[in-house]
């Protein structure tokens, strides 16, 4: 999907920010600890929760993943429900992770290495508004660090397209049904997982080989 230039560029450039202090919207040094002696949760869609679960299911430090729906206002919705692209809902994994074994900054940087954030509502094949780039942040300082990750990337035109991940605040989400959890351990053998989720699960393995869980 990236050139190699591109996604050298984005490693680096994720690697100048982690080191940096992050601010809040007055400029204040924010403390990255805050709450590192617990479980945190973090929400993120980036098209087919399919592809997302298996990737972030692999990470050191990620305790549980989830795929779901969330941002829309319609109670219990379905499968079915979703598929329209007219529910406000998009297609998300939840995840706890352990701060002290993995950042949030570091899930943010694996986010937007794995999928196409320039490609409004839409990746690959997968077309509608459920299938958006959109981070939904549990606390202030998440939405912080994802709004300064979002801007230094788009400043370093790391991407030929402006951005147009969604950054919004966390209000529900929707366990999906059974037969999406796990999908790509359960049906690995299936077309959409051997063209579209293997390749993915590739590229990730060769970029992040040291975060993967053995």
């Amino acid at each position: 999907m990236y050139l190699a230039h591109k996604t050298a560029s984005l490693i680096l450039l994720i690697l100048a920010i982690a080191v940096l202090p992050l601010t809040n919207l007055n400029g204040q040094e924010m403390d990255e600890d805050i709450n590192i002696d617990r479980i945190q949760t973090a929400t993120f869609g980036s098209g087919c929760f399919w592809c997302t679960e298996a990737i972030f299911e692999q990470l050191k430090g990620v305790q549980t993943v989830t795929s779901g729906y969330s941002g829309g206002e319609i109670d219990n919705p379905t499968y079915q429900m979703i598929s329209s692209g007219e529910s406000g809902y998009a297609e998300v994994i939840q995840l706890t992770f352990d701060p002290n074994i993995i950042s949030y900054q570091s899930l943010l940087e694996i986010f937007w290495k794995m999928h196409d954030p320039t490609t409004l509502n839409r990746q690959g094949a997968d077309v509608g508004t459920q299938y958006r780039s959109v981070v939904f942040y549990h606390s202030d300082l998440q939405k912080t660090t994802a709004e300064f990750f979002k801007n230094e990337l788009e400043k370093a035109k790391v991407w030929a397209n402006p951005i147009v991940t969604e950054i919004s605040p966390y209000t529900n989400f929707y366990m999906a049904e059974s037969y999406h959890q796990n999908y790509y351990q359960n049906n690995s053998g299936n077309a959409y997982c051997r063209t579209v989720i293997a390749p993915k699960l590739k590229k990730f393995e060769q970029v992040f080989a040291d975060r993967i869980r053995k």
